[in-house]
């Protein structure tokens, strides 16, 4: 219909009909030639103006050139470009334009700078742009030669340049100087604020960010949907999904991108069941659709759920709204996760052959999925495959692959980490720790921990849960310890491993005393895994009544793992009495596990409580429960 509209337009517009024609006439329809982007009517109006004699007018040549860049035509716009006869800054500005908007970062500079070399004085509109293209690159030493051209030229007071220069110092990191900017700005507009805000969000300064917002009412600015969206974003960053709906909730006509930010922000916290509702609501809108993006944190809440039908669901609404090669480019990886996290791995295979395969997110996101079902030869052979394509793998490939390689297999990813680049990857070297420790190799993995140059959190964590998997409890203490005076602080997986090392290992007292030390020093609550280890240092050691007074005193509900650890104490030191009360709590626990009825009818016997044992008999056959008999393949 637009073409149509247009074609009318062009075969009956006067400069092809009357006589003589004007400049004006030939500008007219190359614009119209730019709007509906129809290359082939701009050519023809190209040769019109030659037959006529305008080849020569600056003007005219001008549109040209912007004409063929908003048709995508870069090498005719060139052509004409270098034979422009006056080489005005409307055509640099429509070339650098082309370049900053197609994402051609050196181009762009590289033209400002050409033409800044020709004696062509840059303006209000070529800042903007060449600042925009600074802030996607994060270039800020280009960025500030650009602002000491604005302050020569005068142009600081130009509230469009004050906010490309704000927007670019923000997105460069460098914050204050944006805040510097915006604050010797003469004149602001809603532009600005949303800029600054937008700023502090993308530097993390996200209480700032909220801050603003009053400032911003007090200059008597109100907001728009882009600074609604902006602080929902940063509430979401700082895991506060619920104010960010409550900003939500004052958006009359909420957007896309203000649907998609509360989707992923619920998914990044792991409150999945309310991002898929959110999701929900926005399709069952009449004038909102749901763009890749936000199909793509749909998908997120699917997988981690493992929610098959509604993953099915968002893949067959991706397939009906939207441009599939665009859908399945963004989505596809997502989509992978679901299907193979759900074990459906011929939906996946299907997903598979439709997806780009150069792509490493959508081979991260297949072996990642075999991972997580546990299917690491499946895994290893996607890897296989993938460098048959000779698809370039990223840290995350290898970090994925290797917790599932067996010690022969690993020894060979490692050596093609050393050949590789991926030195300063350091989610690789913690791999290669978990993996060699997990192979029985504790030696070559405290090699890898004490050769890296970097370590963070995870790399300590996973070579203190080595030690202390091997039995090696001293050295386990003595990782920790170091750790603590490099200036790391310990979490509570870190915890974790170190009571589970002592635990291994029998040292009683040393574990008590990390304990102490996490509760008091640290000021860390311990979880249920904390406690666990410690009624099974406590039991080890065959304290068993410090083991109940612990469990007593426990401010959280004791679990199995809790009450099982007791009752294999009991049982080798022939405690009844303590026995059958761990017994007792099993059977609350798991109802419906006849094992436990088994032992707890056992314990009552040897007790001398027959009529108990005898009850709770009975109770297992009106609960219709069997004990299943043990078997063997042979």
């Amino acid at each position: 219909m637009r073409l149509w509209t247009f074609c009318r337009a062009f075969s009956s517009h006067p400069a092809m009909n009357a006589s003589p024609v004007s400049a004006f006439n030939f500008n007219r329809l190359l614009q119209l030639s730019s709007y509906f982007k129809a290359l082939r009517v701009g050519k023809q109006t190209h040769l019109q103006i030659v037959m006529h004699g305008f080849s020569e007018d600056s003007f005219v040549i001008t549109k040209l050139i912007q004409m063929y860049l908003d048709c995508d035509d870069i090498s005719s716009a060139r052509h004409l470009f270098v034979e422009l006869p006056p080489q005005n800054v409307f055509a640099w500005t429509a070339l650098i334009s082309f370049f900053s908007r197609n994402g051609l970062f050196y181009e762009c500079l590289s033209t400002y700078h050409e033409m800044k070399h020709k004696g062509v004085l840059p303006d209000e509109f070529v800042f903007p742009r060449v600042l925009r293209a600074c802030s996607l690159h994060s270039c800020l030493e280009f960025g500030v030669k650009v602002h000491k051209d604005v302050i020569v030229g005068g142009y600081e007071g130009n509230v469009h340049v004050g906010n490309s220069l704000v927007d670019m110092y923000s997105k460069c990191g460098d914050i204050r100087g944006g805040r510097l900017v915006f604050d010797l700005m003469m004149e602001r507009d809603l532009f600005s604020w949303n800029s600054i805000i937008s700023g502090y969000v993308c530097n993390n300064l996200l209480c700032l960010a909220v801050e603003t917002l009053n400032l911003m009412r007090m200059e008597g600015f109100e907001p728009d949907i882009v600074t609604y969206n902006t602080l929902m974003d940063a509430y979401c960053r700082m895991g506060l999904c619920d104010e960010a709906r409550e900003i939500f909730k004052q958006i009359k006509n909420p957007s896309v991108v203000s649907w998609t930010t509360l989707v992923s922000g619920y998914s990044r916290i792991g409150n999945h069941d309310v991002a898929l509702q959110i999701f929900r609501n926005m399709i069952s809108q009449d004038n909102v659709y749901a763009d890749v993006d936000c199909l793509s944190s749909a998908l997120s809440s699917c997988q981690h759920m493992g929610a098959l039908r509604n993953g099915q669901e968002i893949h067959a609404y991706g397939i009906k709204v939207g441009p599939l090669y665009e859908f399945y480019q963004s989505a596809g990886p997502a989509l992978l996760s679901v299907y193979t996290k759900c074990g459906k791995f011929d939906y996946a295979r299907h997903v598979f052959d439709v997806v780009d395969k150069s792509d490493v997110v959508v081979w991260n996101a297949t072996i990642r999925g075999f991972a997580q079902q546990g299917e690491g030869d499946l895994a290893v052979d996607c890897f296989r495959r993938m460098q048959n394509m000779r698809v370039k793998n990223d840290p995350t490939t290898i970090s994925t692959l290797l917790p599932l390689c067996d010690l022969k297999y690993g020894k060979q990813i490692h050596a093609y980490v050393y050949r590789g680049c991926f030195c300063d990857a350091v989610p690789v070297w913690n791999a290669l720790i978990y993996m060699y420790a997990k192979c029985g190799g504790i030696e070559l993995a405290y090699t890898v921990f004490s050769h890296m140059g970097y370590r963070d959190l995870v790399s300590w964590n996973t070579m203190i849960g080595g030690f202390g998997m091997h039995g090696y409890g001293k050295s386990s203490l003595n990782l920790f310890h170091e750790m603590k005076s490099s200036g790391i602080y310990p979490n509570s997986l870190t915890f974790t491993s170190v009571l589970s090392a002592c635990g291994h290992s029998g040292l009683l007292d040393e574990g008590l005393e990390v304990f102490q030390k996490m509760t008091q020093d640290y000021k860390l609550s311990p979880r249920m895994e904390h406690y666990t280890c410690i009624v099974d240092l406590l039991t080890r050691a065959g304290r068993l009544d410090e083991a109940i007074d612990f469990i007593m005193e426990m401010p959280i509900k004791p679990e199995k793992q809790i009450w099982g650890s007791l009752l294999a104490a009991a049982l080798a030191n022939q405690e009844l009495e303590i026995g059958v009360l761990a017994s007792e709590n099993l059977v609350k626990l798991e109802p419906e596990n006849a094992g436990h009825y088994v032992t707890l009818s056992n314990l009552y016997t040897k007790s001398g409580r027959s009529d108990d044992a005898f009850a709770l008999r009975r109770q297992m056959e009106n609960m219709g429960l069997v004990k299943q008999f043990g078997w063997s393949l042979l």
